[in-house]
């Protein structure tokens, strides 16, 4: 035990003292609070000229109502013709003129409207605004023009919200806990599959150089092949953690840190978001709703159970494929291309528990999603996708047993393949070739 110790202390402090750790663990924030400000910089950005728009109306349909304006887009109805205001386009006077067609069908839904420019064309953000305006104006236009009730017309326009409530816990359902649910489950999936990629490959990144290098000679002579591979994986598992850590504490700071410094509104964020996406923006208000939900709904999730499941699906994952590619660089010569093939048959289990995990999120109870969260090399990415939807009890339990069963079963089979393949040069290996390794005495 005491030697076990000493490799998981040398694998974790060689790291963790590395340059190349310190820089990554600071400059990931940094370059995450520096994305955060180029991001809100280009949805806060508007333009600072504002274009002023003549509206030639031939049909005195301005009469009825008046076309609203924008905080970058000013409409005003000038007493001249269209083609007066087409020449005072041309000299500048004007960022163009929109011609209102008279209106002789009001059952029409389309309306072609004509808009004249010089040289700029209409960016998409000014498209948008301007076709949004000139939406709500005939709106009122054909409103008033049909005598209809505007109070009545938006009593039928009310949304509808679906509000699940279980029959045996319904004070804590809100309408958000499928999308919050789903955000949450997405996320922890989403997290294990880096970690297992990442912390995983640098296991057997580590395992290979010291091959490579002859230094694994001198550690065998005084150390079991078992406890160097298991000290490898704790100590790479624990510099992971490690990492994590310092970054679950780092990136909210930074974030929070460039949100308070620079300011950014987040309605001027919103609309320039929905401009970019070619869809309206959110009301504020409805904005602050739907945050006060997501909070409500986060803080009505059972962490109890969550954050430990989770820490025990993370450490669960992590051994079984740390363990595999353990015992797959050990395997390894000095042509990487070659031993790259043996990767495969554990790189693929992962990728396919995520695209089993985007299932899960969107219908957690399902069949797939059941089953693939009890599957030992799919249930460390599934199940806690899962957790935030609270599935059945017996689920989560035979779900953990068989992972840990399995888990120690890889954790064996893996250290039969290094104590052999450690000291193994000169051949390249096959499939066939483990599995006699597997079992050799």
């Amino acid at each position: 035990m005491e030697k076990l110790w000493l490799i998981v202390q040398r694998e974790y402090l060689t790291r963790v003292k590395k340059m190349s750790f310190i820089l990554a663990t600071i400059l990931t924030p940094i370059a995450f609070g520096l994305f955060f400000i180029v991001v809100g910089f280009i949805f806060s950005y508007e333009d600072g000229d504002v274009k002023q728009i003549a509206i030639s109306d031939p049909g005195n349909v301005l009469s009825v109502s008046k076309i609203p304006n924008t905080k970058s887009i000013t409409f005003s109805k000038p007493q001249k013709d269209l083609e007066a205001l087409k020449k005072d386009v041309e000299e500048e006077k004007y960022s163009g003129v929109i011609a209102i067609p008279l209106v002789k069908n009001l059952q029409d839904k389309n309306i072609e409207i004509n808009y004249f420019y010089a040289e700029n064309e209409l960016d998409i953000d000014s498209k948008l605004k301007i076709e949004k305006s000139l939406g709500r104006f005939f709106r009122e236009y054909k409103i008033k023009e049909l005598g209809l009730d505007k109070k009545k017309l938006e009593a039928l326009e009310g949304d509808i919200s679906l509000s699940p409530r279980s029959l045996l816990n319904e004070e804590k359902d809100t309408s958000m806990k499928a999308g919050v649910g789903a955000a949450l489950g997405g996320f922890m999936g989403f997290i294990m599959y880096i970690t297992v990629f990442i912390y995983g490959m640098m296991v057997m990144r580590s395992v290979m150089e010291e091959k490579v290098n002859r230094i694994v000679e001198v550690m065998i002579s005084s150390v079991k092949p078992f406890q160097l591979m298991m000290g490898k994986i704790i100590g790479v598992g624990g510099v992971g953690l490690t990492q994590v850590a310092i970054w679950a504490i780092l990136i909210p700071i930074i974030s929070i840190s460039v949100q308070l410094i620079f300011g950014f509104d987040p309605e001027a964020m919103n609309e320039g978001a929905a401009g970019m996406s070619g869809g309206g923006a959110m009301d504020p208000d409805d904005m602050q709703m739907y945050a006060a939900q997501v909070i409500t709904e986060l803080k009505s999730q059972n962490w109890w159970l969550i954050a430990p499941l989770f820490i025990l699906y993370f450490l669960g994952g992590y051994f079984l494929y740390a363990s595999m590619f353990a015992a797959v660089g050990s395997a390894m010569g000095d042509d990487l291309g070659e031993g790259q093939a043996l990767t495969i048959p554990i790189t693929i289990p992962v990728v396919l528990a995520l695209y089993i995990m985007m299932v899960a999120v969107k219908s957690p109870n399902s069949s797939l999603a059941v089953w693939a969260s009890i599957f030992p090399l799919f249930s460390p990415i599934v199940m806690p996708s899962r957790l935030a939807f609270s599935p059945p009890a017996w689920q989560i339990a035979l779900s953990v047993v068989v992972l840990i069963a399995t888990c120690v079963f890889f954790v064996w089979l893996s250290a039969r393949i290094y104590r052999v393949g450690i000291l193994m040069y000169g051949k390249k290996v096959t499939f066939k070739e483990l599995g006699k390794w597997m079992f050799k005495g």
